[in-house]
């Protein structure tokens, strides 16, 4: 396969082989109102598009036209893009489509980079032939005085319309559907309304801190969207799991606003697997069901029953699993003392003290932060080192965006004080240094940075990465700054995949041509860097295959997450010296010490995050009754559907 030969990868399906088995739209058991899951988040868009444009057709072939409720955010960001390719390749026609927008921040200028309308016209309606007129999103800019006016108006004009035929949502992590916080009534209407400070925290990314996030924004009440004739809630992602059980397996509450519309005649969840993670029927689905059970389900199970019990595999007993509806599995792949052994077995055998052997690979490690190396695998990556492997990091995005403003101007006074007191006066220099200041002081809340300023920040976090990579024992020589294309918009929306993505992974594969490959396995999030960068190795590795590089491929999790007991094929474990040198590295990235600025739904340092993670999963392996470990970081083998 050539670079020009390289089809359209947006909505690759990436595979860390989850679950036992494939899971094509089936809808869980157990559950208070329909949740229909699907494995990747881009057959959730694509599921989700296509009932939009069944019902559209439909309409239009009664010559009848559809009222839409749309949402906007990361997540409905791919059923936007797969109605604009039906529009583009299948003649999708939208024109009769009428449309309603769930909310918008107040204030909020319509011409902002943060508004909605600004947004939608961006993602969605630029793209497509829904005339101007039946477009409606709530105005960001009215005076406070006339808000109350422009709600009632939004509320008739959704009446007028005949009502909305198919509601689009996303769901908040405190339930909230569009910006209908805890505590909003089932009877609610189009309103302004207060935001919860969950909700401005999780926006604080893409307003460049959370001081910059409107306190205040307009949305469509619970009433209005219970009006709609069917309603479809989207959730993708880990940090979704939680509020997705809640709000399907609880009983209805004010408080999570979401599980108001399990009376709903037609409302349906469409998740991904990450975001079904929690419910009962995904984590202990023999509860609900009789199951084939496979080597994966039999031991997700008995570790279950462990955890049930507090026993470790040995001490469990025939009664255990009768008490614990699991007699079927001792029927099925029995008796007692094989299933005990064959668990603890394959439990046994991902520890690994050699990650990569005992004669000498090339590794590289994939890193789509600056620091994801260090804070992820960073035991591992020490380890390898100290084994005598020739270890290699790339890393695939500068991180830019994620510096303070005040951490870049402090290396600009660095430079300023260091020229002067070596008596170096250029009038460049100094010219550029005062024009950094004023792009700094005169950059609107909230506002993107300059290139000049995005240039100061990528070398900060560049010059931390070098210094982290040298704590861990790898050399500056062997650090790769990919810079890959996609993450250079300077903000927080980055661009899709694309061919210059995947040749610079391509040649620095054909460059190393390496035995062993890591990568980060935070696949979820369709839009997220994590799965971006994922995406463009995946796509490079058939590439570098043709040409006789086949690596083992190895996905590690990010700064949030770690891979649960019965999901890790490889466990390294770390030393106390280990991880006390781990986190030396992680200290090397001053600019996300203490408080980064991006700190994602966990607000702990990330070398606590790391620390209490590894030894969390080292604490779950002694309590199964395998051997005690100071710390473990945990990897699974890269399954690709390409």
């Amino acid at each position: 396969m050539t670079i020009d030969a390289i089809p359209d990868f947006s909505n690759t399906e990436i595979s860390a082989n989850r679950s036992s088995e494939p899971l094509t739209g089936q809808l869980a058991a157990g559950t208070r109102m329909p949740v229909r899951i699907f494995e990747f988040s881009d057959e959730v868009a694509h599921y989700v598009a296509g009932e939009v444009a069944r019902l559209v057709r439909q309409r239009n072939a009664s010559n009848q036209r559809t009222v839409l409720g749309l949402p906007t955010g990361s997540t409905p960001v791919g059923v936007y893009r797969e109605l604009i390719r039906m529009h583009r390749e299948e003649g999708l026609d939208l024109s009769h489509c009428v449309t309603f927008n769930l909310d918008e921040y107040w204030p909020m200028d319509p011409q902002s980079i943060h508004s909605y309308r600004r947004w939608m016209r961006e993602n969605f309606f630029d793209h497509v032939n829904i005339p101007e007129s039946q477009i409606h999103i709530p105005h960001g800019d009215v005076p406070r005085q006339q808000i109350e006016t422009m709600c009632r108006d939004y509320e008739l004009q959704i009446q007028q319309a005949g009502g909305i035929d198919l509601q689009l949502l996303g769901i908040g992590r405190t339930g909230h559907v569009g910006f209908n916080e805890p505590g909003s009534a089932a009877n609610s209407r189009t309103r302004l309304i207060t935001l919860d400070p969950v909700t401005r925290k999780d926006a604080a990314s893409g307003f460049y801190g959370e001081e910059h996030v409107p306190l205040r924004a307009v949305t469509m009440g619970v009433g209005t969207i219970r009006d709609a004739r069917r309603v479809l809630i989207l959730a993708l992602g880990e940090h979704k799991a939680s509020v997705v059980r809640k709000s399907v397996e609880e009983a209805p509450c004010e408080e999570i606003v979401a599980s108001l519309l399990q009376s709903h005649p037609a409302a349906e969840f469409v998740a991904d697997a990450a975001a079904a993670a929690r419910l009962t029927d995904v984590r202990s689905p023999w509860l609900h069901r009789r199951l084939d059970w496979t080597p994966e389900l039999e031991k997700r199970a008995v570790i279950w029953l462990c955890q049930q019990t507090g026993k470790p595999i040995s001490k469990l007993e025939s009664r255990d699993f009768a008490e614990h509806h699991l007699a079927d599995l001792l029927h099925e792949t029995g008796p007692l003392k094989q299933v005990r052994s064959r668990v603890f077995n394959s439990l046994s055998e991902t520890i690994c003290m050699q990650p990569a052997g005992d004669t000498p690979q090339t590794v590289i490690v994939f890193s789509p932060h600056p620091d994801d190396d260090v804070i992820s695998m960073g035991g591992t990556l020490i380890t390898l080192a100290e084994q005598g492997h020739n270890v290699h990091i790339a890393y695939m995005t500068s991180g830019n965006i994620a510096v303070f403003d005040h951490d870049a101007l402090r290396h600009v006074d660095y430079v300023s004080e260091f020229l002067e007191l070596f008596g170096v006066n250029s009038p460049e220099i100094i010219l550029l240094e005062q024009q950094i200041r004023q792009l700094v002081a005169h950059k609107q809340p909230g506002a993107p940075d300059a290139a000049e300023v995005l240039k100061v920040k990528g070398l900060i976090r560049k010059t931390e990465a070098v210094s982290a990579a040298l704590t861990a024992g790898v050399p500056e020589a062997n650090c790769h700054f990919l810079d890959m294309p996609f993450y250079q918009t300077g903000l927080v929306r980055k661009n899709p995949v694309g061919h210059a993505d995947v040749t610079a992974v391509t040649a620095l594969l054909r460059q190393l041509q390496p035995q062993q490959v890591y990568l980060a396995g935070d696949l979820s999030d369709p839009h997220g860097t994590h799965r971006m960068c994922a995406e463009a190795i995946i796509a490079a590795l058939p590439i570098a295959a043709e040409e006789g590089i086949a690596p083992e491929v190895w996905l590690y999790r990010g700064a949030w997450q770690e891979y649960e007991p019965h999901e890790i094929e490889r466990a390294v474990p770390l030393s106390p010296e280990t991880m006390s040198r781990k986190k030396q590295a992680i200290f090397k990235h001053e600019s996300q010490k203490d408080a980064a600025l991006f700190p994602g739904h966990d607000e702990r340092e990330f070398w606590v995050r790391a620390e209490e993670r590894t030894k969390h999963t080292a604490r779950i392996f002694n309590e199964l009754g395998l051997p005690e470990f100071f710390a473990l970081e945990s990897f699974r083998r890269l399954r690709e559907k390409l």
